[in-house]
């Protein structure tokens, strides 16, 4: 088997677990799904699903480090005149236009917010996930400064940046949860974030991230 047919095959599987544990997650709840239960139902072996998912909720959270190359990159592939603070802002935008599932606001969108809220260890993982996503962002932003990754500026833009995107989520949820209606709640995450972007600028002012 060629290497590139290997590769496909390991990503195919790792795909289907990921989508059969949400699947049961969804259905019963994260902590009443087993990791045997989950290999059953992939048709896999147990082990194999430690392979790919050394805890329970990397299943669950199987984007999570497509979400942080994707805030890398938002840097790297910026126009050199618009500033990082903005390409962030832009990104917002553009991964409501191409309707991300980072940012789905549906029916399916809700089963996965509500089967967060009803287990700790999901709740704890997202906090968790929220955190090591600032990180990402500070180190990022220091890098396209040219300053050391532990620069304060940095740190405090990507905590900033991280606070406002994550009440833009959770208030384009609520906004779903009432009305029902995706592109009400697509709006208010935009406003959300353009509102806390003006802040954001503001506090970065005179540092080479607003």
């Amino acid at each position: 088997m060629s290497p590139d047919r290997r590769t496909r095959k390991r990503l195919a599987t790792r795909q289907g677990i990921s989508n059969t544990a949400t699947l049961l997650f969804i259905e019963r709840g994260f902590d009443h799904v087993t990791v045997d239960e989950i290999a059953d139902a992939a048709d896999v072996g147990r082990m194999t699903v430690f392979n790919h998912f050394p805890r329970k909720e990397d299943m669950f959270f199987d984007r999570d480090e497509e979400g942080r190359e994707m805030l890398r990159e938002a840097l790297r592939q910026r126009d050199p005149r618009v500033a990082p603070i903005e390409a962030y802002r832009l990104l917002a935008h553009r991964l409501i236009a191409e309707q991300s599932p980072y940012l789905s606001f549906s029916e399916e969108g809700q089963r996965f917010i509500e089967t967060i809220e009803r287990s700790e260890t999901l709740k704890a993982r997202a906090r968790a996930i929220r955190d090591e996503l600032a990180q990402v962002v500070t180190v990022a932003l220091s890098e396209c400064a040219g300053r050391e990754p532990t620069d304060p500026d940095a740190y405090l833009a990507a905590n900033l940046l991280l606070a406002t995107w994550t009440v833009a989520f959770i208030q384009a949820h609520r906004t779903f949860r009432q009305s029902r209606d995706a592109e009400e709640a697509k709006a208010a995450f935009l406003a959300t974030v353009d509102k806390g972007s003006v802040g954001l600028k503001a506090a970065m002012a005179g540092t080479p991230y607003g």
